[in-house]
């Protein structure tokens, strides 16, 4: 485990997973939130955005997190492990407003974006019914036979699973 790519809907933990597991593999973190948004929440054009990910691919170590459906192949074709963080929508909403009342809204270099408005919850509300699927058929297309898949369901199944990961780098 290398090269490893975080997805899932926005809420369900894929920031702290990534700031984890880079410390167990070892391997620097990129919270694709952080390289899409500046401090003033304009957007890096959609090709600078491939192109940054084309870099962090080409390293040999990396954990990446967030969705951004539109570059999702780029990482899935250069992984060799993909973490489905794929938590219910009840833990997803709450995962959004939880963030936001620990650590406020803006950017806080720590793989935290927070921005709470309405096309958020609109998105964190549809995931499972709209962009779950279309990441699923995704991972089958650009990922299947040379990447591991891992479904994490819940906060307490990933907490075990980064402990075994962290037992099996001993």
């Amino acid at each position: 485990m290398k090269k490893v790519a975080i997805v899932g809907c926005g809420g369900s933990g894929k920031s702290y997973l990534a700031r984890e597991l880079g410390k167990v593999l070892d391997a620097p973190v990129t919270h694709l939130d952080a390289a899409f948004y500046d401090d003033e929440w304009n957007e890096l054009p959609m090709d600078k955005f491939a192109e940054v990910q084309r870099e962090l691919v080409a390293q040999p170590k990396w954990v990446i997190d967030g969705n951004y459906n539109s570059t999702l192949q780029i990482r899935l074709e250069a992984c060799d492990t993909i973490v489905l963080m794929d938590v219910s929508t009840p833990a997803a909403l709450y995962g959004i407003f939880s963030r936001q009342i620990r650590h406020g809204a803006g950017h806080k270099g720590n793989g935290v974006h927070n921005r709470i408005h309405w096309g958020v919850i609109k998105y964190v509300a549809t995931y499972r019914r709209k962009m779950r699927p279309r990441v699923m058929a995704k991972i089958e297309q650009f990922a299947a036979g040379h990447a591991d898949v891992v479904l994490l369901t819940g906060r307490r199944q990933t907490r075990r699973w980064l402990q075994r990961v962290a037992t099996e780098q001993r």
